[in-house]
């Protein structure tokens, strides 16, 4: 099957004054890159402008990203106060984000607390495990464990405690653990037609403080139709 693209309308999974938690196909770019394709941000401002009949340009501060082979939830912010206080818990490490992936191997034997440096090179935009003092080298840290096993491949959970660029896809692939598609990292290849749009990440879950109120936003996303397990 083939990965859904962002042709049409966003899946709104949450929506609120405040926030809008849309689901991002895998193969479509969070905000806009220099491939110039049609972005969730574009997407999801197009449906609140529609929606809401608004004038002009539409407001959404973008406070995380997904990498654009991953599909799952993605939070905007719908207002400048909601935006800084949504980016301060991102950078603050007080968001909580829960993702599945299929990898090539058994996973880990028991949960596990992965610590390591990263480094990205923003030439190849590729990230690689450096030694601790490393200039430019930066903490990744994630909680990961095999919910089931089939065969050659596992169906993880993994709970990242920082946002580093790559981090799940560079982590797991160290230890003997590369995503299912993620060719980049050493992942087993997807069929020809579905190679290269889509890894086997999926951002499952999100959870967030409110920006305005004394709650939390808890918003999960369903598993694409071509999940791998």
């Amino acid at each position: 099957m083939s990965a859904r693209t962002a042709g049409g309308p966003p899946v709104v999974l949450y929506e609120d004054n405040h926030c809008l938690c849309v689901e991002k196909p895998a193969g479509t770019p969070t905000a806009g890159d220099d491939s110039g394709d049609r972005s969730l941000l574009d997407a999801a401002k197009d449906y609140i402008k529609e929606k809401y009949k608004k004038p002009g340009d539409v407001y959404l501060g973008l406070v995380h990203r997904l990498d654009r082979p991953v599909s799952g939830v993605v939070l905007f912010a719908r207002t400048s106060k909601a935006a800084a206080r949504l980016s301060e818990q991102f950078r603050g490490r007080r968001a909580k984000k829960t993702y599945l992936a299929v990898v090539a191997g058994p996973g880990p034997a028991e949960p596990t607390l992965c610590r390591d440096f990263l480094k990205k090179d923003r030439v190849k935009n590729r990230s690689r495990v450096v030694p601790d003092g490393t200039p430019d080298g930066a903490e990744a840290v994630l909680d990961c464990r095999t919910l089931k096993r089939h065969g050659d491949r596992a169906l993880l959970e993994i709970r990242p405690e920082t946002g580093r660029p790559h981090q799940i896809r560079v982590q797991l692939a160290v230890r003997g653990w590369p995503i299912v598609g993620d060719v980049k990292y050493g992942g087993p290849p997807l069929p020809a037609e579905e190679g290269g749009r889509w890894i086997a990440l999926h951002a499952a879950r999100l959870e967030v403080g409110h920006p305005t109120r004394d709650d939390v936003v808890s918003t999960e996303c369903p598993l694409p139709p071509y999940w791998p397990f």
